[in-house]
């Protein structure tokens, strides 16, 4: 039987977007466009990031065929898998569901961290972003662009600016310079007038290039 997972919502969202209808003329245009939609939070924090390491340099598509692979490889009983789950599976199994040995050796990693204690999950809530970057970053097959994203979907933190995301440096082209290609100076300029809701304005940016939200 799969459980589904239960999905959360910011409850900043709606203060969000009036702040940033005032401050910036092309939120005021692209968020009404979107009505009620929102960004979402599904899954525990575990399962998030092992999606985001089998989903890496792949289309969306394949990641989906092989993560339902993974999670029969480890007989989990849904969609939540678990770190004991992933060291206790066997390594040619792992494989068989289509993981390269090089991310099936950074999902072995991800889960010792999260058994280990050498992440502080009961403890991110408290915790600022930057130190919750500096955990993730430390395993193999996460860097900052994959913390960023687990912090906007997972977490749902309300300020993150990802300057290595494309989306968001080609939305920013072509919603205030023409279609001009932007540096990242550029880019954190614009994205300065958005705080404290810099995740907020990053996710309309991302759905006026495309209307059907990422999911994380």
């Amino acid at each position: 039987m799969v459980t589904r997972a239960t999905i959360a919502v910011p409850d900043y969202w709606d203060d969000a977007c009036k702040h940033l209808g005032k401050r910036d003329r092309v939120m005021r245009k692209l968020i009404p466009k979107f009505g009620e939609a929102r960004l979402q939070s599904r899954g525990d924090a575990f399962t998030t990031l092992a999606r985001s390491i089998v989903g890496q340099q792949i289309s969306v598509k394949a990641a989906q065929s092989v993560w339902s692979r993974f999670v029969l490889a480890l007989d989990a009983p849904s969609t939540r898998i678990t770190p004991k789950s992933v060291l206790a599976a066997d390594g040619a199994a792992l494989r068989g569901a289509g993981l390269s040995a090089r991310k099936s050796e950074y999902l072995v990693d991800l889960a010792r961290h999260f058994e280990d204690g050498s992440v502080h999950v009961r403890q991110w809530q408290q915790m600022e972003d930057e130190p919750i970057i500096e955990e993730l970053v430390a395993i193999r097959g996460i860097g900052r662009w994959t913390a960023e994203m687990f912090l906007i979907f997972h977490l749902m933190r309300p300020d993150v600016l990802p300057l290595d995301d494309l989306g968001l440096l080609k939305g920013i082209s072509v919603n205030y310079f023409s279609g001009e290609p932007v540096s990242r100076v550029e880019a954190r300029e614009v994205g300065d007038a958005w705080a404290p809701f810099r995740s907020v304005a990053t996710w309309y940016i991302w759905r006026s290039l495309d209307p059907l939200p990422v999911d994380y």
